[in-house]
């Protein structure tokens, strides 16, 4: 079960962010495996000049359609994280134009006691869920 944090710079339509959810949450469930239902996705965004990203000296260009995914999940093999980080950038240019250069991700890894769904239960640890 991922939890993402998705920052970008205000300005979409409500239209274009449904469109750019659904797709990230594909990318999820087809590199993760997880079920469609497991959807847990938190959008902040930003005004103009309150994200800055520029380019480590790797030489992109961004711009301000910049999007940054924050995952926040269980334990991840190598091969599970470069396959959700190329469908990301593949399938968000396709469905939604954004340019794979305004594409920024990061994962932090926790355990399952870090996880509570609700009624202050690790579920996890609990073994209501596998």
């Amino acid at each position: 079960m991922p939890l993402l944090r998705i920052d970008m710079i205000e300005g979409r339509s409500d239209e274009d962010l449904q469109r750019l959810l659904d797709t990230v949450q594909s990318c999820v469930v087809e590199a993760f495996g997880v079920p469609e239902t497991d959807r847990y996705q938190i959008v902040h965004e930003h005004k103009p000049g309150r994200m800055v990203f520029l380019d480590t000296g790797l030489g992109f260009t961004r711009s301000d359609q910049m999007i940054s995914i924050q995952f926040f999940t269980s334990p991840r093999t190598h091969v599970e994280k470069m396959k959700v980080y190329k469908l990301l950038a593949e399938n968000l240019e396709h469905t939604c134009g954004l340019d794979p250069n305004d594409l920024l991700i990061s994962v932090f890894t926790n355990r399952e006691e870090d996880w509570s769904f609700a009624q202050g239960e690790a579920q996890y640890v609990t073994g209501r869920l596998p």
